[in-house]
């Protein structure tokens, strides 16, 4: 089993109506000027940022809000929320969304004390020394930026969308409320469960994985997900399923997962990672039209996992053909994200790569070729476009 370190410092406030604290809990952490950071109208047509903003007023705590976020979080909006919150001197931020409006919270935080690009930072270029405190209320469970350490922005001049990954990104505190999730549209709900499910399982698919508690995990956590996924499908505002699967989302991506197992493959999402990216598409539905093709490419490097996947979480008959078995449960998992209307393809998901554009996107997950990327097999250049032309599905 391979070493691990698990740090998970974020504060948790999950249940009805927490939200309502949010005012009192931002000044127990020195806040007194806050830049509130949110996405699109939903927060505003739902009531939330009147709330947040009036629990702000109460507790004596000046702010500034700025929305407009992107679904996938652009570097020119981030350098404009840096500008303001430089500009009015903030000391907290508090972001109110989801993992779009919390990952872009974390590059405001840096950018903050930097006197740079904040872009350095996702090429490595630099390390934060220091970031504001940040603080968020979840609105969609997926990406389960509200405990990691992880944020992804994306450079509009040439459509780059890269992840930075820091213990300092941290949140220190995190407001979940289930009954926010209820007016999610079936769609986005659908992307995130996809998410989450998929950060447990690039942690699964690991050629080192010996920890048998951290595999037994992720088969409950995942199995959990499919089933309330299903639930609220059919009644969105089930209290218990969103309960469920908003916890999921935090858990899936918090380091729970790692474990004795190392930290996994990550193939799956550098290459949807450059498909949103190019085509701005929802990331959860991206890495649902590209894993089964992914899945079976890289299957035989290591078919005891594969095999082991579709029978503890997909319950597929056990059988001495771990090949078969390995299979049956690709194919059952990408059964699963068709009924909960999810793409298995890109052609599904609606687009169609040029075999120009393939290239771009090969050439852009490999760093122009000069890296791989996975565990169970490592991808080159020239396979990962072999992937992007298997995964169009016609």
């Amino acid at each position: 089993m391979n070493n691990f370190t698990y740090y998970t410092p974020t504060k948790v406030f999950f249940g009805r109506d927490e939200e309502q604290r949010v005012g009192d809990i931002v000044k127990s952490y020195g806040a007194t000027k806050v830049l509130v950071l949110y996405g699109g109208g939903s927060v505003k047509r739902s009531g939330l940022l009147d709330r947040v903003e009036q629990a702000l007023t109460d507790a004596g705590v000046s702010y500034v809000a700025f929305g407009g976020v992107h679904p996938n979080p652009l570097l020119s909006h981030t350098h404009e929320a840096i500008a303001l919150a430089k500009k009015e001197e903030i000391d907290f931020i508090l972001a109110v969304g989801g993992g779009s409006v919390i990952d872009e919270a974390k590059a405001v935080g840096m950018g903050y004390y930097y006197d740079g690009d904040v872009w350095d930072f996702y090429l490595r270029r630099a390390v934060p020394e220091r970031v504001v405190p940040l603080g968020c209320i979840l609105t969609i469970a997926a990406a389960g930026s509200e405990t990691s350490w992880a944020s992804v922005i994306t450079n509009e001049k040439g459509w780059y969308k890269i992840g930075y990954q820091n213990d300092i990104l941290r949140p220190i505190f995190a407001i979940m409320n289930p009954e926010l999730l209820y007016t999610l549209p079936p769609y986005q709900m659908a992307c995130g469960n996809v998410d989450m499910i998929m950060h447990v399982l690039e942690r699964f698919f690991n050629p080192n994985a010996e920890d048998d508690l951290t595999d037994s995990m992720a088969a409950a956590l995942i199995r959990n997900v499919i089933k309330n996924a299903r639930i609220v499908k059919e009644n969105p505002k089930d209290y218990n399923a969103n309960f469920e699967i908003m916890w999921a989302g935090s858990l899936a991506h918090n380091g729970l997962f790692d474990g004795g197992n190392g930290r996994g493959d990550w193939g799956t999402h550098h290459i949807e990672m450059e498909v949103s990216g190019l085509f701005d598409v929802a990331h959860g539905a991206g890495l649902a039209a590209v894993w089964g093709t992914w899945a079976r490419y890289v299957c035989k490097d290591r078919l005891d996992r594969f095999a082991k996947f579709a029978e503890n979480v997909l319950f597929v008959p056990h059988s001495e053909d771990l090949e078969q078995t390995a299979l049956l449960g690709i194919q059952a998992m990408e059964d699963y994200f068709r009924s909960i209307g999810m793409p298995t393809s890109l052609h599904e998901l609606g687009i169609a790569p040029s075999e120009e554009q393939i290239l771009e996107l090969a050439d852009k997950c490999s760093f122009g070729n000069t890296r791989t990327i996975g565990k169970v097999r490592e991808l080159n250049r020239e396979q990962i476009a072999e992937i992007y032309r298997l995964a169009q599905g016609i």
